[in-house]
């Protein structure tokens, strides 16, 4: 997905861009995400004044993961809101250390957003999807599942330096 500065300026409507985007190898690595189906890119370039390029849109798509809790396999729907602003100079390194953070600035007439658009995708993955909010999980000591039922096995954590103290009040 490659925006071209110089279309931009010479056009008075602004340049919109939809877009599938395989993301399979950017969730590469990630246990808990089974599969990603394509990102849906629905974005608009336009100029912002000051030969600043605003790029705003939605980002949509769907991810197969399992339950953080009980592991179960669920379906995660992905729906993000894209807003990065492009400059064009001659020295990108340097104007992006005196000038405002919020801008990508950029040396060549061209920018390929799709690392922008992996990037705003992997800062709004879920860091631990749950298929229901109150999931239970699964028992630490048998493995099973407690939304399903309650297993009865006996969960107080005793703090191992204390639990010789246990034994002293049975005497």
């Amino acid at each position: 997905m490659i925006l071209h500065f110089r279309q931009l300026a010479s056009s008075d409507r602004p340049v919109e861009f939809r877009q599938a985007l395989d993301v399979s190898r950017v969730v590469k690595g990630r246990k808990d995400i089974a599969g990603a189906g394509p990102l849906q890119a629905d974005l608009r370039a336009e100029s912002a004044g000051g030969g600043v390029v605003k790029v705003t849109g939605k980002l949509t798509g769907k991810l197969d993961m399992s339950c953080s809790r009980c592991l179960k396999p669920l379906s995660h729907e992905v729906d993000i809101v894209f807003d990065e602003s492009f400059k064009q100079s001659d020295h990108p390194e340097t104007e992006s250390q005196d000038d405002d953070e919020d801008i990508q600035f950029v040396a060549e007439d061209q920018v390929d957003l799709t690392p922008y658009i992996e990037e705003a995708y992997l800062l709004n993955l879920p860091y631990a999807a749950l298929c229901k909010e109150d999931c239970k999980g699964l028992c630490p000591s048998c493995g099973t599942d407690r939304n399903e039922r309650d297993c009865g096995c006996n969960t107080e954590r005793i703090d191992p330096r204390l639990a010789s103290l246990g034994d002293f009040f049975k005497k």
